[in-house]
């Protein structure tokens, strides 16, 4: 049973729709724990929610949650303003 390389696109491309469902990563047991609060001098994780120009990340692309989106968003601009984070990249 050969397998051309029509079949092997279409399974590939069948193979990427099915990602895996994204979890918030500040919601450990899915339920939003109160206060809402991302902390802007946690540069690590902060970084990750930013691309390389420095934008931040969507949420359907980090997965994270909305209330938490708008949380890292406010978190994000803290740090830039203090200048922990830069408005953009160097390059």
């Amino acid at each position: 049973m050969a397998i051309n390389r029509a079949e092997v696109r279409k399974m590939r491309r069948k193979r990427a729709k099915l990602k895996k469902k994204m979890k918030c990563r500040f919601c450990p047991s899915g339920v939003i724990p109160r206060p809402v609060y991302v902390d802007y001098k946690d540069l690590k994780t902060l970084r990750t929610l930013v691309d390389r120009e420095g934008r931040i990340l969507p949420r359907r692309r980090t997965g994270t949650s909305p209330v938490y989106q708008r949380a890292v968003r406010k978190a994000v601009m803290r740090a830039r303003f203090i200048g922990l984070l830069a408005f953009v990249s160097d390059e």
